[in-house]
């Protein structure tokens, strides 16, 4: 397909603002972005005026199609937990692409989402990337991202497993099992490296570990309490290998902590209730707090924790309360991009990447806003009454 939106706000993100601008799109891919420009023949026009064109908005942190919509328990398939260290699991066999939340993605212009497993476990599985467009999810899937290996430190684990006199039910016990299965993981490898006749059997566990500390998948370490989030970073230094922290609901209590450390955080879901402890200083000022402070930030939904439509209404709310309006965009575009290794192919209007955009009626965080029209892989899978 040969798309043009024309004479319109194009928000790029990386390369500034263009006023009255225009972008060409041919196949899946954006051809052109600058000022306006007479349009090839063969072209359908989309007249944007009035209107602000944004990349797709992406969403590194969310259980779309895990955690299913109207389902009630039967499509509730993200956490298997059943035992602590989990990695082998992998988010997309339990996807159901025909959860609706994924045509709310549409419609919101919520162009890629990372799916990943539930924090039931200290370590859950592994994440998958995909876009909210074909029938079946291997139609979905974005292939050579870096979605990563879901890890959970703090309340949940604990909880499930002390329910089950299991261990970890202690923050501590959670901290021995996984330097456990780290270091069964190096034991693994280094058996492997053997002669052929002395490796021992295939273990799928031991093998997404090794996908972590052979630098291939970060660790995504679900933590809400700044001493979980040390925790989860010194566990890292320990074993050498890459973490994000997701949620980082204290993050804002060791700014230069985090900063020194170098990691990526994602912050979110902020507007839901304090439903445990973790969660007591929940605020909407963290995301501003560590993207003034220059730690790569990103906002999810968490969904369907909160609905991910909302996403760009959570960076409306962080602008509200403190967060430059750049870096609010950012934190829903080109910062989750880098965190799942496709910022090459997406976050940011500019020549040679995906076409995934979204044109506006508003600022997408303008509560009066509406986006008519939505677009994946140069293909339009949303409209209301963008014209001609």
């Amino acid at each position: 397909m040969k798309l043009a939106i024309r004479n319109t706000t194009i928000h790029t993100v990386t390369g500034g603002v263009i006023r009255g601008g225009t972008v060409l799109v041919e196949s899946n891919t954006i051809t052109y972005t600058g000022e306006e420009k007479i349009v090839p023949p063969g072209f359908r026009v989309i007249q944007g005026r009035g209107k602000h064109l944004f990349p797709g908005f992406i969403d590194a942190h969310c259980h779309v199609g895990n955690f299913g919509e109207g389902s009630g328990d039967m499509g509730y398939d993200g956490n298997e937990a059943t035992a602590p260290i989990m990695p082998a699991i992998r988010a997309m066999d339990g996807i159901n692409p025909r959860d609706p939340a994924f045509e709310d993605a549409r419609r919101y212009a919520i162009t890629t989402l990372c799916v990943l497993p539930g924090s039931a476990n200290v370590v859950g599985g592994m994440g998958c990337v995909l876009k909210p467009r074909g029938v079946i999810l291997d139609d979905m899937l974005v292939e050579n991202a870096r979605p990563g290996l879901k890890a959970a430190f703090g309340e949940n684990p604990k909880r499930v497993y002390g329910d089950q006199k299991k261990c970890p039910s202690t923050r501590m016990g959670t901290a021995l099992v996984l330097r456990e299965a780290w270091v069964k993981a190096l034991a693994y490898r280094d058996k492997m490296a053997k002669e052929p006749d002395k490796h021992p059997d295939r273990d799928l566990n031991m093998e997404a570990m090794l996908e972590v500390l052979e630098g291939r998948q970060p660790l995504r370490c679900h933590a809400h309490s700044a001493f979980d989030m040390v925790t989860a970073l010194r566990i890292a230094r320990e074993f050498g290998y890459e973490i994000t922290l997701e949620h980082t609901t204290e993050g804002h209590l060791i700014v230069d902590h985090l900063k020194n450390s170098g990691v990526r955080c994602q912050v979110g879901p902020s507007p839901t209730h304090r439903s445990k402890v973790e969660l007591r200083e929940l605020t909407f000022t963290t995301p501003g707090i560590l993207a003034d402070a220059g730690i790569p930030v990103s906002i999810s939904t968490d969904a369907p924790v909160i609905p991910i439509q909302y996403l760009p209404n959570c960076a409306g709310w962080a602008i509200r309360d403190g967060m430059a309006e750049d870096l609010a965009l950012a934190a829903i575009t080109i910062r989750p991009a880098e965190v799942l290794g496709i910022s090459h192919r997406v976050g940011s209007i500019e020549k040679g990447k995906d076409a995934d955009l979204g044109l506006w009626t508003r600022m997408p965080w303008d509560a009066s806003s509406k986006c008519v029209l939505t677009v994946i892989d140069g293909e339009i899978v949303w409209e209301a009454g963008a014209g001609r």
